[in-house]
């Protein structure tokens, strides 16, 4: 995992270097292109505050991150493996391919060793890897308005169901179900740290998760169920501003939210989220001194709960929560992402973002 590489600021170090000593144990992720190097890519560096680094193949592919076409990231394994090569190429040149074993099959190739190889050098299955690219053609094309024939089209699924399935199982719904426009109308916004998806109303944002947050399924239904309102696709003035504020915040310029925020849970659970929110920026709090700074200094675990249940990341800031003894807690958009979001927030100007 991340938190037990060296610190942002050493890889960046070695992001500027080209320090070969991390080539294969380390990757760069670049928010703003949406693609993942080689910390020895000859590419124009970004800035640091676009960059987040991830210890995986994997971990890059299911934040959205695309491989660099100047270092191929992949290739890493490619290289120790014709095997690996020989497939990364029909991948490259057909990304929309629905693979499956026979197709391999057909290649002559053993569906066992193929999985054990690519599992070796890349933590996933060469049919994973080629299913998260389709996905997110899939994706890309439904929130720019296309029919779900045509995203489904536009990411190789040659079966609806298939595709179907595969949607429902991300966020929790069939694409069909989803249309433009309505109450509560979802959208991608893209950061440094991958995907996310937005949820608003004309009023309020009612949601703002990582996209591949585990919890996003069952939060996008009981939201649902809640307003009593089925799920639209499109962006409203409340989207627009998260994601002005969003890029602020990740280019470096401010770390304050002014996004008008749906009321969340509990007259409990809204007491602990505004308490989040008056916790500075570069800070953190213990469960214990959040409980007391509500008044309720012995339910520390109901605390815990309260903060396990926001469902807008970022914004109500329930990552600068740590463990009593400084350890990093449990967070749903992954602990990397929880240290990495802390050390953005402490290298903000506090005069600049007054």
């Amino acid at each position: 995992m991340l938190f037990d590489l060296p610190s942002h600021e050493m890889l960046y170090q070695a992001l500027l270097a080209r320090d070969a000593r991390y080539d294969g144990r380390v990757y760069v992720c670049v928010g703003t292109t949406g693609i993942f190097c080689r910390l020895t890519c000859p590419a124009r560096k970004p800035l640091a505050t676009n960059c987040s680094f991830r210890d995986s193949v994997r971990g890059c592919i299911e934040a959205g991150f695309r491989p660099c076409k100047r270092c191929h990231p992949l290739q890493g394994g490619a290289s120790h493996d014709p095997l690996i090569a020989r497939l990364l190429d029909r991948l490259d040149a057909d990304p929309g391919r629905r693979w499956s074993e026979r197709d391999l099959v057909a290649l002559g190739l053993d569906p066992s060793t193929v999985r054990r190889s690519f599992k070796r050098h890349f933590d996933m299955s060469f049919l994973e890897m080629a299913r998260q690219r389709r996905l997110r053609d899939g994706f890309l094309s439904l929130s720019q308005g296309e029919s779900v024939i045509a995203a489904q089209i536009d990411s190789g699924f040659e079966s609806p169901s298939a595709f179907r399935e595969a949607f429902s199982r991300l966020i929790g719904c069939a694409p069909g179900t989803l249309t433009q426009g309505g109450l509560l109308r979802a959208s991608w916004i893209a950061t440094p740290l991958g995907d996310m998806l937005a949820v608003s109303s004309a009023r309020h944002l009612h949601l703002l998760e990582f996209i591949d947050r585990k919890a996003l399924p069952r939060e996008l239904k009981a939201l649902q169920v809640a307003l009593k309102s089925p799920l639209g696709l499109g962006r409203t003035e409340v989207t627009e501003q998260a994601q002005a504020e969003l890029d602020a915040y990740f280019s470096g310029d401010s770390a304050r939210f002014h996004t008008p925020l749906a009321p969340q849970g509990s007259a409990f659970t809204r007491r602990v989220h505004h308490a989040l929110r008056e916790i500075p920026p570069g800070e953190t709090r213990s469960y214990g001194e959040l409980a007391r700074a509500i008044g309720h200094p012995g339910a520390v675990r109901a605390v815990a709960r309260a903060n396990g249940a926001n469902c807008i990341a970022l914004m109500i800031p329930c990552h600068r929560v740590i463990g009593t003894d400084g350890s990093l807690t449990g967070y749903g958009g992954g602990l990397w992402r929880k240290q990495r979001l802390i050390e953005i927030e402490r290298s903000f100007n506090p005069v600049a973002d007054a």
